[in-house]
C-alpha cells in the first residue's frame, strides 16, 4: 500500500522548499517556495510524534550538516538522509541516528558516467541494507535518466527496469525525484509513477508535483500501491495551500486499517 512519508529539505541551513531545477551551482539564488521559522529537529519531532517513518532528510549544498544532524537526533531510526554522502563520511550520519543514508553523486564520476566501483565502495562501508539510492529523473526523449550534482549535470545512467534490477543489489530502497516538476504543485508524473510500479521490487518513495490529497491516491492507482510519496511545497507545514499535513497522516492511517 502506499504510504505518505515526510520530508525536511535544508538550504542554507534552513528548512526550505525550492523549485528543485533553479538550482545552480553560478552562485544565483534557487527559486523558493518557503523558508521555514523552524529548525530542522522540530518537523522531525512531529514525524515521530504522528507516526511517520523512513521519511528522508535532504541538505542541498553546503552548510547544512548541524541542521541535518539535529533532525536525525530528534527522531533516531525514522529518518533517512542524503545529500554529500560519501564512504568517508556515510557512519557519521548513521551513528547520528539515521536509519539510511542516501545516495546520488557518489555513484557517478564527475562527468556523470556511472561508477560502479564507487558505489561499491560506498555499500562496503554502510551495507546494503543501510543505503538507498536517489535516483533524480529528468525526462529525456527515451524516458527518464538520473541527474547529479543538484539536478544540474544530466548522467550516464538511463532509468528503466535493466537499471533497477542491477542496483537493487547494492541498496534497501530507492528515491525518485521527478525533478521537471519538483516544487512546482503542478502535479506529478504520473507517468513515471506507474513506470515504477511496474518493476515494484523494491521499496520506492516517489517525490515531485504532489499538489493535493488526490495525487496521493493518484500514486497509489497507478502503482498499484508498490509505490510511495512524499509531498513538500504543497503541504501546509510548509506554506502550501494545497494539502494538508493532518490528512497526510490520516491518509496514511486509513490505508494501514483496510
Amino acid at each position: 500500500m502506499t504510504r505518505f512519508r515526510p520530508c525536511i529539505d535544508l538550504h542554507a541551513g534552513r528548512v526550505k522548499q525550492i523549485v528543485g531545477s533553479t538550482l545552480r551551482d553560478s552562485g544565483e539564488s534557487p527559486r523558493e517556495n518557503f523558508v521555514s521559522d523552524r529548525g530542522a529537529a522540530w518537523y522531525a519531532e512531529q514525524y515521530q510524534r504522528d507516526g511517520l517513518a523512513g521519511g528522508h532528510v535532504i541538505m542541498l549544498g553546503a552548510g547544512n550538516d548541524e541542521a541535518g544532524l539535529s533532525a536525525l537526533r530528534a527522531y533516531p531510526q525514522g529518518l533517512q538522509i542524503g545529500g554529500g554522502i560519501r564512504p568517508d563520511n556515510a557512519a557519521l550520519y548513521l551513528e547520528a541516528g539515521a536509519s539510511h543514508v542516501i545516495v546520488t553523486s557518489h555513484m557517478f564520476d564527475a562527468d556523470g558516467t556511472f561508477n560502479p566501483s564507487k558505489l561499491a565502495a560506498l555499500v562496503a562501508e554502510t551495507g546494503a541494507g543501510r543505503l538507498v539510492l536517489d535516483l533524480s529523473c529528468r525526462r529525456v526523449a527515451e524516458g527518464w535518466t538520473v541527474a547529479m550534482n543538484r539536478w544540474q549535470t544530466l548522467t550516464s545512467l538511463q532509468v528503466d527496469h535493466a537499471t533497477l534490477d542491477h542496483l537493487a543489489a547494492y541498496c534497501d530502497e530507492f528515491l525518485i525525484h521527478a525533478v521537471d516538476v519538483e516544487g512546482k504543485c503542478e502535479g506529478i508524473d504520473e507517468e513515471l509513477v506507474r513506470f515504477l510500479g511496474q518493476w515494484g521490487r523494491k521499496p520506492m518513495t516517489y517525490a515531485g508535483g504532489a499538489r493535493t490529497l488526490q495525487d496521493l491516491w493518484l500514486v497509489q492507482r497507478a502503482s498499484e500501491g508498490r509505490v510511495d510519496v512524499t509531498v513538500g511545497s504543497a503541504l501546509d507545514m510548509f506554506g502550501g495551500s494545497g494539502m494538508r499535513y493532518a490528512d497526510c497522516v490520516a491518509f496514511n492511517a486509513r490505508l494501514s486499517a483496510s
